[in-house]
């Protein structure tokens, strides 16, 4: 399941988020591929300092505090969160994220847009499926969550700059299905409460899902 999650960081602190990353330094963006994606990777990463962490960790907060990340990740946790950046000429080619970074399995990647698309041309997220090649170039502050397991891409930037953060998630529901399964219901679940309080019917479906994460979380 892929997910646009609008308004993750609400345009003021997209703003304050962006200006404090104008202050920062950037390094290689090879440094955190693996062996055969660093073939294709040319972007730039914000190097570690207290000034990035407190960026990253304002982005991090806004997650855990996302009702709708929570139901369609089920996050377990999340690997450290990188601040990239594109400008004229950089791009990523092709690849698949490493099944395990730092000690975590690789369920679901992300990417919050941080810079509005009118500000910048090329720089689309590519994700290949079966099926087709889905283009995706957010508004400032929306993100995109979608399975790690994916072939993707960003396309070089021939314009402007573009900054987003990305990270990854270990879910506590491994099987990518059965996390579908348990959002489809939390949405059931909300719309019924919001009809009908705390109906038999709401009653059946709650017990339904709380079951279902019984069988299916890894803890």
């Amino acid at each position: 399941m892929m997910l646009v999650i609008q308004g993750l960081v609400s345009p003021v602190e997209v703003t304050v988020l962006r200006e404090a990353a104008q202050d920062l330094a950037f390094g290689d963006g090879k440094a955190t591929a693996g062996k055969f994606a660093r073939e294709v990777k040319a972007n730039d990463q914000a190097s570690p300092s207290p000034e990035r962490d407190a960026v990253l960790a304002r982005v991090e907060r806004a997650l855990r505090e996302s009702a709708l990340f929570r139901s369609a990740a089920r996050p377990k946790a999340l690997t450290p969160l990188i601040l990239s950046r594109y400008r004229v000429g950089q791009t990523y080619g092709l690849h698949v994220d490493d099944a395990v970074m730092g000690g975590l399995r690789t369920d679901l990647s992300f990417t919050l847009f941080l810079c509005d698309p009118e500000t910048y041309d090329g720089g689309a997220l590519v994700i290949e499926d079966t099926l087709e090649a889905r283009s995706i170039k957010l508004q400032a502050g929306d993100m995109i969550l979608y399975p790690s397991t994916t072939l993707h891409r960003v396309e070089p930037v021939t314009r402007g700059e573009r900054l987003a953060v990305v990270g990854w998630v270990q879910s506590q529901i491994r099987n990518g299905e059965q996390r579908e399964i348990l959002f489809d219901l939390d949405q059931s679940v909300e719309a019924v409460f919001a009809a009908e309080g705390k109906s038999p019917q709401f009653d059946r479906l709650a017990k339904t899902r709380a079951n279902l994460i019984r069988m299916w979380a890894e803890l």
